[in-house]
């Protein structure tokens, strides 16, 4: 993928092309990169810190990118009920709402 195709690019690159750059090139490339942690472990953690803080605007990515990185949607179901006593019943039900959307437009396959 180049540089300006990326997420970042198409989603903030024409107003921040600087934080575009430096979220392809240091999160996503340095961070997630890391061996200490698998991918699937990352989408894990990353998953439940956004549901917990409740990140609306990213969470709908990294729910793809969990399934991407192999976590199922019934671990993502898991991970969001179990969260629900930690972060609250809001942060939770409105991660169930948005798991359903992600879920419904990756289609039945995943």
């Amino acid at each position: 993928m180049s540089e300006r195709s990326s997420t970042a690019h198409k989603a903030f690159g024409d107003i921040a092309p600087a934080l575009a750059d430096y979220t392809d090139g240091v999160l996503f490339g340095d961070v997630w990169e890391r061996p200490g942690l698998s991918p699937r472990d990352r989408s894990l953690i990353t998953v439940a810190s956004l549901v917990a803080q409740y990140r609306q605007n990213e969470l709908p990515f990294h729910l793809g990118k969990a399934l991407d990185n192999g976590v199922s949607r019934d671990e993502l179901i898991e991970l969001i009920t179990h969260l629900a006593f930690y972060s609250g019943w809001p942060t939770a039900s409105t991660a169930l709402g948005i798991a359903r959307r992600v879920f419904a437009e990756r289609g039945a396959a995943d």
